[in-house]
């Protein structure tokens, strides 16, 4: 895989909040693993030409994504709470006014052209990613969510959902709710976190594969 811009700036600069801390590695014993759930009919069907993990300023442009911006966080680990390295992480969501960038969504001219709407992000030896984004807004009979798929080396995509705990909308959204387990639908949730002085809200979204260190 070639190397991934980890950002521009100060981009995604300590996020520093206890909330947001770090587990140990093999700190945990048993970990419940991140659902899977579907990568929808929006995956972009051309990727942009700006692809790093800052979704909310596409380069050569000026102008800030519409929306309310968040910096989005997590670790990939195994099953035994091990962190993963060389973990592609890829995202896509609806940009501020409800539209993918993909062909066939919405109304294409009223996409925000300020929003990449797609990023990726590769692992290092913490198992950590990053990106900067936009909290998710509804759209049809979606509640907010962003989608994302991890690829390992040798390994099936994995594709899943996070979304808004405390969101009125979840309690409808067939997506979410195909997850029967209450506690399996839980780790989906997650919480945005106002930030510092009224800066980007901060969120946090480790995801647990079902391997061991040996099949990654």
């Amino acid at each position: 895989m070639s190397a991934i811009r980890y950002g521009r700036r100060h981009l995604l600069g300590g996020l520093g909040c206890a909330a947001l801390a770090l587990s140990v590695p093999g700190a945990w014993a048993g970990l419940l693993l991140t659902p899977r759930q579907t990568a929808g009919p929006f995956y972009p069907d051309q990727l942009p030409l700006d692809r790093d993990n800052d979704l909310v300023q596409v380069d050569g442009q000026s102008a800030l994504a519409l929306g309310t911006l968040v910096q989005l966080r997590g670790r990939i680990l195994d099953a035994r709470g091990e962190p993963l390295n060389h973990a592609l992480v890829e995202i896509w969501q609806v940009d501020a006014n409800g539209i993918y960038l993909h062909s066939r969504s919405g109304d294409r001219q009223r996409r925000d052209a300020s929003f990449q709407g797609y990023g990726r992000f590769e692992t290092a030896s913490s198992g950590e990613y990053r990106f900067r984004t936009l909290r998710p807004v509804a759209y049809a009979a979606r509640t907010p969510h962003i989608h994302l798929a991890v690829t390992l080396p040798g390994q099936p995509r994995f594709t899943t959902q996070c979304y808004i705990r405390g969101e009125p909308r979840n309690a409808d959204d067939f997506v979410l709710n195909s997850v029967v387990d209450a506690r399996a639908r839980e780790l989906l949730l997650v919480d945005f976190l106002p930030g510092v002085d009224g800066g980007e809200q901060l969120a946090r979204f480790d995801i647990v594969l079902g391997l061991t260190p040996s099949d990654a």
